[in-house]
């Protein structure tokens, strides 16, 4: 993944989307690539796991070699009309992105593809940034979100909208710049749920799955179960892990093959998670 420019990742809801994308943006610092992080959602998921309370629509310096910014809808429509569009910098846009909202909520890949076009935006920036980490839409949304340049390109048989879309998508179907992560859980709705998304991200040959990342996963206790008291407190917590390890062992024979990351326990907060995943995948 060091050469790629993009990296956009997704998963059920509840899953660690945020702490993963955190932590793949840590990696990259760590690394001495210029990362900038973008959060695709208001969930406020991915600042907490970068130690930040908010984030704002602009780059905002974490730390050296990182950034990170959230997209609002609002400020990226803003500049998808002054930089894509090409309205002048100082023209009034009230009429003129009502107009656009009230499309947005009547033509399909409209609201998507300004979300995406202020990611796909930064990633053009080469000289600013070397990777872009975008905590990306849960995953029954990121399809509506990876073809929005298509559908566009396909409303509008000509002009510069159309051009935009083309070289968003161009960027997002190139494996040797774009890639998505899904993040799940060895358990059956997440699983089922990132087993059939991966049989449609194949078909639709939108971007590259670089790979699927199973999150909390449990280690067996390395003793029996028997050992120790026969009642109590200890014993009830034993035989509760030993049944989620027997679960999870299921489930992980059902996806695929990939990096494993382990529940972190003790940790004592999302900042504290996103550091010691990132040791954990640079040591990958």
């Amino acid at each position: 993944m060091d050469s790629l420019r993009l990296v956009i990742v997704t998963g059920k809801g509840g899953v660690g989307r945020s702490a993963v994308a955190a932590a793949l943006a840590l990696r990259s610092v760590r690394a001495g690539r210029r990362t900038l992080a973008i959060s695709m959602t208001e969930s406020g998921g991915l600042g907490e796991h970068l130690g930040v309370e908010t984030l704002g629509p602009n780059p905002h310096e974490i730390r050296s070699g990182l950034s990170a910014l959230q997209v609002e809808r609002p400020a990226a429509l803003d500049e998808y009309l002054r930089l894509q569009v090409g309205i002048p910098k100082f023209a009034r846009l009230g009429p003129l992105a009502s107009a656009f909202d009230a499309l947005a909520s009547a033509a399909p890949g409209i609201r998507e593809i300004v979300t995406m076009g202020k990611v796909l935006y930064e990633v053009r920036r080469g000289d600013t940034w070397d990777l872009v980490v975008a905590d990306g839409p849960p995953i029954g949304q990121i399809g509506s979100h990876l073809r929005a340049p298509r559908t566009v390109s396909d409303l509008v048989p000509t002009g510069r909208i159309r051009d935009q879309a083309a070289w968003m998508a161009d960027i997002l179907a190139d494996p040797a710049r774009s890639a998505l992560v899904l993040v799940t859980l060895a358990e059956e709705l997440p699983a089922l749920e990132t087993a059939e998304a991966m049989i449609w991200l194949q078909n639709s040959k939108l971007i590259t799955t670089k790979g699927v990342i199973t999150n909390r996963v449990l280690e067996p206790l390395g003793v029996p179960v028997s050992t120790g008291p026969s009642k109590g407190a200890v014993h009830e917590a034993a035989l509760l892990h030993h049944g989620l390890v027997e679960e999870q062992t299921k489930w992980l024979k059902q996806t695929p093959d990939g990096p494993r990351l382990p529940y972190l326990f003790g940790a004592t907060g999302p900042a504290e998670v996103a550091e010691r995943l990132a040791d954990l995948l640079e040591s990958l």
